[in-house]
């Protein structure tokens, strides 16, 4: 597996994970707090958020893929979008748990 997909995944994960936050916040503020402006906000994040999940769904489906994972790693993976601050905890497991399986398969570099 090459390091590329690991990191496509994980850009995906933070930015799939801040907008779902930011999301959160704006719902919050239009909803309980009754804040002006706070419709437009969270109208405009909602969209960006679920345009960028589907980018985030396909990463995480060819990472899960290649690592050659079980189905219920994989559906916990792409769900990790829909959970605010999940997306950086999986994020961080799977990171540490490929980082070592791709840097094994990564050629070892001759010495002079």
């Amino acid at each position: 597996m090459k390091k590329s997909v690991l990191t496509r995944y994980r850009v995906m994960a933070y930015v799939t994970g801040v907008l779902l936050v930011l999301l959160t916040l704006g719902v919050i503020a239009k909803y309980v707090l009754d804040m002006n402006g706070a419709a437009d906000f969270t109208r405009v994040v909602g969209i960006a958020h679920g345009w960028l999940y589907v980018i985030y769904l396909v990463c995480a489906f060819d990472l899960g893929s290649k690592a050659k994972w079980p189905v219920g790693k994989q559906l916990w993976v792409l769900l990790a979008g829909t959970i605010p601050t999940a997306a950086f905890f999986v994020e961080r497991k799977v990171s540490r748990e490929l980082e070592a399986r791709v840097e094994g398969a990564a050629p070892v570099a001759a010495e002079a």
